[in-house]
């Protein structure tokens, strides 16, 4: 007896032996070291939300440990430079917003992965229509009663001070030494101004927080006035300008402003280069990402459990998305897969700020700002390219490829990024010869008529800096949503395939050089002079390290960049359209030019397109020397205009572009369309 119970005892100290060695093994391979969740609330009340039942709201902070030595975090620029580093690692944290059944067993198991735009959360808001803080509105709640989680994660370090989500990521030093460089920002004023914040003004606010001036009175700090982005610079003599800002008609000394004597005028682009030190290490945010997703999937004690994470991204983030990829970061410190599937909306063929020495995750690439950033950079597709100047060869899947970690991915644009974000590159070579394969894990969609983002109908004209001269395009994005977020599940839960890509191609004419561009003349509309081009630029010797060296940039040959055809009314012919452009009332270009009040008419507005009505009748269009047909001359009535939109949007339906449940939400639309249009 006395010996069965020792071998027992044996058996059982053994078994907790292996059961420590597994701990162990699974801590220091803990890439999240701890989540602490600050806050825990009911939805609504705790409202049911179909089969899924109640939702909570979790609020915290997650907190990491990543090992300088593992090859899959190599890429993280001054990673062994950090200055909390300690035993080969580095601690950071971030903070997250999770939105999650109350019962995990009635979620659908998969997570919608939110990664904030300039820190803040708002695919819910998007999707389901109610506001970003859903404690307030959880609109019609499709998210919820299909039962997926949303997990939104701060990854930018310099997302504005008032947002919900940051990244708080340490600092990096040369061997305890100060770090400096030279940072670089740009701005066109709407109206006249003496001072400007160095932060990333984005429609009318910073968008991204900058590193303060660190020596003021450094000779290398510039400031340079153009007429455009591909005008030549003047150089604003260093007497006229200090760093400085006016408070209570006073004066005072700022190292986060610049104060020009005679003013800021609108319609100018004021490009500023200064000194700065202590360089964050912004590519931290790639490894929260994929650590908190790989988090979700694997481990017990997670706040949300996950069989398949979606990373989802909007613009910036869109664009993070595809740095994510590129760089590497799909594999864990494991070699997991990290995002099983990806939704990367109105990135176009851009990149980001997101992993340099000083990086600068806010900037983007628009017409008149953040220009010559590294943004919109080769490779731009996603199997390997050449380039034609240098004959480098690479693609956006070669590292996930190589690790076998490649997700489903869904490429969307609207016509914006066409002209904006350079989106042809996506799909063409980089001379813009021919049209390229595709991987069979990528779709490609054109989002017709609409622009980078949806505003209400009637539409009115953008404010500020964003003020363009025709109303905005107020197709909504909102139901290609739903339905890319459920062909997403299906494909990556089931393997039920997607749509098939439906973008502009070079073989079928329907994406031509801006020369081909056959967009008709209209009263009263100004048309664009230039589309957005992608160009190679060289930060310095040490730029493919991720340390930015020379600014600005020098900036050497273009790529090429097409846009889509339309037909004689204006509207693009290609892509997945809404009935609004299957049966229309109205021209639904893919840009906007600036409003003359704000200077630069012949500049394009960032991010906008333009709603143009047809005439109404013969009468008015003979009127006005509109070349379009009028809507009376098109539709036989309000009923007939009501049926044809019908049939076009089953269409939309049979192909899985729009859900059969939104048909009655749409069709509604068209009829408001229809009574806004016509009444006299």
């Amino acid at each position: 007896m006395f010996l069965r119970t020792l071998k027992y005892l044996l058996l059982l100290l053994l078994l907790l032996l292996l059961l420590l060695l597994l701990l162990f093994t699974l801590t220091a391979h803990a890439e999240v070291t701890r989540v602490d969740v600050v806050t825990r609330s009911d939805i609504l009340g705790g409202q049911a939300f179909g089969a899924a039942g109640a939702y909570e709201r979790l609020t915290g902070k997650v907190y990491f440990s990543v090992a300088v030595a593992n090859a899959h975090n190599r890429a993280i620029v001054d990673l062994d430079n950090a200055a909390n580093l300690k035993d080969g690692k580095v601690q950071f944290s971030a903070d997250f917003i999770s939105i999650q059944p109350k019962d995990a067993s009635k979620g659908n198991g998969s997570v919608l992965f939110e990664n904030p735009n300039r820190g803040g959360n708002h695919i819910l808001a998007i999707v389901d229509g109610g506001d970003a803080d859903i404690s307030k509105d959880a609109g019609d709640g499709w998210l919820l009663r299909n039962g997926y989680s949303v997990v939104s994660l701060g990854w930018q370090w310099d997302a504005d001070t008032n947002a919900p989500l940051h990244l708080y990521a340490p600092i990096a030093r040369d061997h305890g030494k100060t770090i400096s460089g030279l940072l670089r920002g740009d701005v066109m004023p709407a109206k006249a101004t003496d001072d400007i914040p160095l932060g990333h003004l984005i429609a009318g606010r910073i968008g991204g927080r900058e590193y303060p001036v660190a020596a003021p009175d450094d000779p290398r700090n510039t400031l340079t006035v153009r007429d455009s982005r591909d005008a030549p610079r003047t150089i604003i003599p260093r007497s006229r300008w200090r760093f400085a800002h006016e408070v209570d008609g006073e004066l005072v000394p700022s190292d986060r402003y610049i104060h020009l004597d005679g003013g800021f005028q609108p319609g100018k682009i004021y490009e500023y280069v200064y000194v700065v030190t202590d360089p964050v290490l912004a590519g931290l945010g790639f490894a929260a990402v994929r650590d908190v997703a790989s988090y979700l999937k694997h481990a017990p004690a997670a706040f949300v459990h996950a069989q398949r994470v979606y990373g989802e991204g909007i613009s910036q983030n869109g664009r993070f998305l595809r740095d994510f990829i590129y760089q590497g970061f799909n594999a864990d410190e494991r070699g997991r897969i990290a995002l099983d599937g990806v939704l990367a909306h109105v990135a176009g063929a851009g990149r980001g700020n997101f992993n340099y020495r000083f990086a600068q995750p806010s900037r983007d690439a628009s017409p008149t700002s953040s220009v010559d950033f590294a943004t919109d950079i080769f490779p731009f597709t996603d199997m390997p390219e050449t380039d034609p100047q240098t004959g480098a060869k690479a693609g956006l899947l070669d590292r996930a490829n190589a690790d076998h970690v490649v997700p489903k991915i869904f490429f969307s644009n609207t016509s914006y990024e066409y002209w904006g974000r350079v989106a042809s590159l996506v799909t063409t070579t980089a001379d813009g010869q021919r049209d390229v394969a595709l991987s069979p894990n990528i779709r490609v969609y054109h989002f017709t008529g609409l622009q980078h983002y949806s505003v209400a109908f009637p539409p009115v004209h953008g404010e500020g800096e964003l003020d363009g001269q025709q109303p905005q395009s107020p197709l909504p994005v909102r139901y290609f949503w739903r339905a890319m977020i459920s062909n997403m599940d299906a494909w990556v839960r089931n393997g039920i395939e997607p749509p098939a890509s439906s973008y502009p191609r070079i073989s079928d004419h329907t994406l031509v050089p801006l020369s081909a561009y056959a967009f008709p003349w209209l009263p009263n509309v100004n048309h664009p002079h230039e589309v957005s081009h992608a160009t190679h630029l060289d930060f310095g010797p040490n730029w493919s390290r991720g340390i930015v060296e020379r600014q600005p940039p020098r900036v050497g040959a273009p790529f090429v960049v097409l846009v889509p055809q339309v037909d004689t009314d204006g509207n693009e012919i290609d892509g997945v359209r809404l009935p609004e452009l299957s049966v229309p009332l109205a021209t639904y270009a893919a840009w906007n030019l600036r409003d003359p009040s704000i200077g630069a008419p012949g500049e394009r507005v960032a991010f906008e397109g333009s709603f143009l009505p047809f005439p109404r009748t013969p009468v008015e269009r003979e009127a006005k020397h509109d070349p379009r047909p009028s809507i009376t001359e098109r539709y036989a009535g309000r009923q007939d205009y009501l049926d044809r939109y019908g049939a076009a949007l089953d269409e939309l339906i049979k192909q899985h572009w729009i859900l059969a449940q939104d048909r009655a939400a749409l069709l509604a639309r068209g009829a408001q369309e229809w009574d806004v249009l016509t009444k006299p």
